[in-house]
């Protein structure tokens, strides 16, 4: 076993991949998915590597000053990422989140320390579906409190750090399959996760398959959009394009509706003990559909994002 660690950002990473074995049995498609438990971090998320990666490359680049302030806007898992970072770093940290998220991650964020301001959803925005335009809202107080507080914004949709911080995971990946991954797919929140890991697949496999999940309805790079902005899968599904993905790195788009992430979380847990969120269903749906289409027979790999217990108070469980 290792030593111990003397700061809790030193645990942040290195996490399991885990081959779906059991739902392979239960769903009977052809090929191997394998499941990058990301979930398993410090704060239940894989937004603490972009947490902690954002806050170390902005104190390297200077641009992070002793005992400033940092501030965030997040749907919750980014929020409590940096809060958990900047308790261990010593840092004070506002978080800005919509108030249509589930009420778990502001608690936590508290829980760490952290300063919550809860922003109202746009009129006829619907709880528990966060919008575009909440995200507007959201954004529009995040700087309003930069300009009061002197605070620096990380901005986690336009850092491209936060690409970068998910680079290490993707080798971690690949060394994991044992260099076997032939497909990669992942819900597009910020973006972030998508293109980390596709640049760093594509650099290795050239032939690699990378696709963009988003939800029915809300499929901005698919070109689909038919309602908006609501449905039940919280942290992306903005219905808009996101400054860090590149669309280039695109090979196929899926959607997935709230009743297929919601049933494949369920079976998640139910089969192979992975208690999660709904984007982690929404990239296990998607990674079956391609294993019943064109790239049945391959080695698919998907992140599991969060935990489950960040959604108790939801439709979910």
């Amino acid at each position: 076993m290792a030593a111990y660690i003397t700061n809790i950002t030193q645990a942040i990473g290195s996490t399991p991949l885990l081959r779906l074995d059991m739902i392979k049995k239960h769903l009977g498609y052809d090929g191997h998915i394998y499941a990058k438990l990301e979930y398993l971090n410090p704060s239940f998320s894989k937004k603490d590597r972009i947490a902690l990666g954002m806050i170390n490359m902005a104190e390297c680049k200077g641009m992070l000053r002793p005992g400033q302030p940092l501030l965030e806007m997040s749907s919750g898992n980014t929020g409590t990422g940096v809060a958990m970072v900047g308790s261990a770093k010593g840092y004070r940290v506002i978080c800005v989140l919509s108030k249509g998220n589930s009420p778990e991650r502001a608690k936590m964020i508290e829980a760490f320390g952290g300063e919550v301001v809860l922003v109202d959803q746009a009129p006829g925005s619907v709880k528990g579906k966060v919008s575009s335009e909440d995200i507007r809202l959201v954004e529009e107080e995040a700087e309003r409190i930069v300009r009061e507080t002197g605070a620096f914004f990380l901005n986690q949709f336009k850092n491209f750090d936060n690409a970068r911080a998910q680079e290490p995971a993707a080798h971690e990946m690949w060394a994991q399959s044992q260099g076997q991954i032939q497909a990669f797919a992942d819900f597009i929140g910020t973006g972030g996760t998508f293109t980390g890991y596709s640049q760093v697949f594509k650099s290795i496999n050239p032939k690699m398959r990378c696709y963009a999940v988003e939800p029915y309805g809300c499929a901005y790079y698919k070109g689909e959009i038919i309602q908006g902005t609501y449905h039940q899968i919280q942290g992306g599904g903005y219905s808009k394009a996101m400054d860090i993905v590149d669309k280039n790195l695109i090979d196929g788009c899926i959607t997935v509706t709230d009743e297929e992430a919601e049933s494949m979380t369920r079976l998640l847990a139910k089969k192979e003990g992975i208690f999660a969120g709904f984007s982690s269903g929404a990239n296990l749906m998607a990674a079956v559909k391609q294993l019943r289409g064109e790239d049945a027979g391959k080695h698919f790999g998907i992140v599991i994002n969060d935990c489950g217990l960040k959604y108790m108070s939801t439709c979910l469980f």
